[in-house]
């Protein structure tokens, strides 16, 4: 599946980064199957992980993990 990140909001507190949510798309090669919404992140998952493929990884991982629990 395809991921593409649309958009990230940082939301700040006292002139720090206290959160942020990671806006995504995300379908399969036939265009079948389509999902999208956003992963919520704290200040210290976001921190080091700011890059494209970094933030890719964890939207996959948070997606397939929320699949498999329900």
């Amino acid at each position: 599946m395809k991921v593409q990140i649309t958009n990230i909001y940082i939301n700040y507190g006292d002139e720090v980064v206290s959160s942020v949510q990671v806006h995504f798309q995300c379908r399969d090669d036939q265009h079948t199957i389509n999902l999208n919404g956003y992963i919520p992140l704290t200040a210290a998952e976001y921190a080091g992980n700011e890059s494209l493929p970094a933030l890719e990884g964890i939207v996959r991982q948070q997606v397939a993990d929320r699949l498999l629990a329900e």
